[in-house]
């Protein structure tokens, strides 16, 4: 965690702020019953997908696990650090984020350059149109995520951590997604140019390049930001004591979280030859329920698409990204257990549940319509070397700022300078 120092410290320098730290809190006695709770669950949901669909479904709901579990430890988060940066020019959320996306792109150059595969997969980046569903999908993630209160992958851990209002948030998302997709020819058309990936002009190493030096950018204009603004600091969760006990039960700094979920979303990509995505489930997930209660999602142009039917037609099991999900969550909750905060909210206001439904909806149209969220088509994008990737995190940003300022009608509040933690 670091901060900028106030004006008058020597040490202070416009692309050097100075680390500020404060004490973290003990970790609280770990909460037996839910961790005992979330392991079975993990072993027995990770036994009958191995057994019933195969190695490569299994082994993809373990690395969701994985996942699940740097989130929370590390407790990465998408929605906090723009909103950070845009309220009080906290940089270091954003900087998280070039680490992350740095060491996924190198990873991705890797498998994508020597097309290693396993389970038989052939690796493909991913890269998105550019036009105005990119536009307008990103910009309404960025409103929906601060309504919300957490993006895609953030929605799937605080779920699985308990929080009972992003449970509002995650129907919403269902709610959004499969609007989206019974919807599909109001949008499936809109005007764009076809994806761009700079490994087509300059080769993977060159790409990688390019990305690289994009995040060296990055990250020298967020410290200059963060320099003259001079944020608060960011508030700091509790944590275990010595560095086994840390590892377990968290928390673990953000470039721990960084480097660990580069990791495993390079094995997904490895596993599948597809990158990691979250939102894509939440349509499968929705369209299923409105077959069960009685509709003909079938009918739809969306799940008419060759791809697109397969993944309704079979098990959800057996779906790529609703079993990276599922662990997601299920990970969340070991990691939440074992850090001795797992936790059930009640009590949620109105005006905010309200703000969570909303924010889930505009997320999940908004997700459809840019080909992607906040981890399918921000991370995957920037690392496959894909200029939607950039222009999404740019319009989502935009987003953002509007939803910043939406907040407080929802009840919700937004970081101050003169906060003493943000």
């Amino acid at each position: 965690m670091t901060t900028a120092a106030p004006p008058d410290n020597p040490r202070a320098t416009p692309l050097a702020p100075v680390p500020t730290s404060a004490p973290a809190p003990e970790a609280p006695a770990v909460r037996r019953l839910p961790l005992a709770v979330a392991l079975a669950l993990g072993l027995a949901l990770t036994g009958y997908v191995w057994s019933v669909y195969g190695a490569e479904p299994g082994v993809l709901l373990l690395l969701g696990i994985g996942l699940g579990v740097g989130l929370f430890h590390s407790r990465f988060g998408f929605t906090s650090a723009w909103r950070q940066l845009i309220a009080v020019g906290n940089g270091t959320g954003l900087r998280a984020h070039a680490l992350l996306l740095g060491t996924t792109a190198t990873l991705f150059t890797l498998v994508l350059g020597t097309g290693t595969g396993l389970f038989g997969s052939a690796p493909a980046p991913s890269g998105g149109p550019l036009g105005a569903g990119l536009l307008l999908g990103a910009f309404l993630f960025g409103v929906g995520m601060q309504l919300g209160g957490a993006c895609a992958s953030g929605t799937l851990f605080a779920v699985g951590s308990g929080q009972s209002t992003i449970v509002l948030t995650l129907g919403g998302f269902v709610v959004g997604s499969t609007l989206a997709a019974w919807q599909y020819g109001l949008w499936r058309d809109l005007p764009a140019f076809d994806p761009v990936l700079f490994s087509d002009h300059v080769g993977r190493p060159g790409s990688l390049a390019v990305t690289l030096a994009l995040l060296v950018l990055v990250v020298l204009v967020t410290r200059r930001v963060q320099a003259r603004r001079n944020p608060p600091p960011v508030g700091v969760p509790p944590t275990a004591r010595g560095t086994l006990a840390r590892v377990v039960r968290g928390s673990w700094p953000l470039a721990a979280g960084a480097l660990v979920l580069a990791v495993l979303g390079a094995a997904v990509l490895l596993v599948s030859g597809g990158a990691w995505g979250v939102t894509s489930a939440f349509t499968l997930w929705g369209s299923k329920l409105t077959g069960a209660l009685g509709g003909s999602p079938e009918s739809w142009a969306y799940w008419q698409e060759p791809q697109n039917a397969k993944a309704l037609a079979g098990s959800v099991l057996a779906d790529k990204t609703s079993l990276t999900d599922f662990g997601i969550m299920i990970g969340a909750a070991v990691a939440a257990a074992a850090g001795g905060v797992w936790t059930l909210h009640k009590g949620v206001a109105w005006r905010t549940a309200g703000a969570a439904v909303l924010g889930g909806i505009l997320m999940g149209i908004g997700a459809r319509l840019a080909g992607g969220c906040n981890i399918g088509a921000y991370l995957a994008g920037i690392a496959s070397g894909s200029l939607h990737g950039w222009i999404w995190g740019a319009t989502a940003l935009a987003g953002t700022w509007v939803g910043l300022r939406l907040r407080p009608y929802a009840g919700l509040t937004n970081p101050k300078p003169g906060d003493g933690v943000c």
